[in-house]
């Protein structure tokens, strides 16, 4: 059984280095990261980055819901390559996987990411929005 994934590209106008360190430095990842009805004075992150090592993202929206997202390092490539699980507190058992690799594109940084193992082609079209959000700001962020 096939399972429903997303591919998103982004060129972003910084080296891979520095798109690298914003997924990866806690004190970075909160300045942008969240869809766009994240209060971003909200966000908190737990970052063990290693094979193996866990992450927990949390944020508030606009309306106040709670919100909280983690998972375990598979893979980590410094400045091109992170894989991890993908999990939302409230639905645990729905776990997916995420990669983001990263290229270096002229003076900036092609990020491609990845988002596979949807439950369904809804939970994947949700998070296509989320995730175009949350690269907008990164690009943002890194201007």
């Amino acid at each position: 059984m096939e399972t429903a994934s997303l591919t998103l590209t982004r060129r972003i106008k910084a080296e891979p280095e520095k798109v690298y360190a914003a997924w990866i430095d806690p004190a970075q990842l909160i300045r942008w990261f969240g869809p766009g009805q994240v209060r971003q004075d909200t966000v908190r992150a737990e970052i063990d980055l290693r094979p193996g090592g866990r992450y927990r993202i949390s944020f508030d929206n606009d309306g106040g819901t709670y919100n909280e997202v983690g998972g375990v390092y598979r893979e980590v490539v410094p400045n091109a390559r992170l894989v991890f699980t993908w999990a939302w507190h409230s639905t645990p058992e729905r776990e997916s996987l995420v990669t983001v690799s990263l290229a270096p594109d002229g003076d900036g940084t092609l990020l491609t990411l990845i988002h596979a193992q949807f439950l369904d082609a809804e939970t994947r079209d949700r998070h296509r929005e989320g995730w175009l959000s949350v690269l907008d700001k990164l690009a943002g962020f890194l201007a």
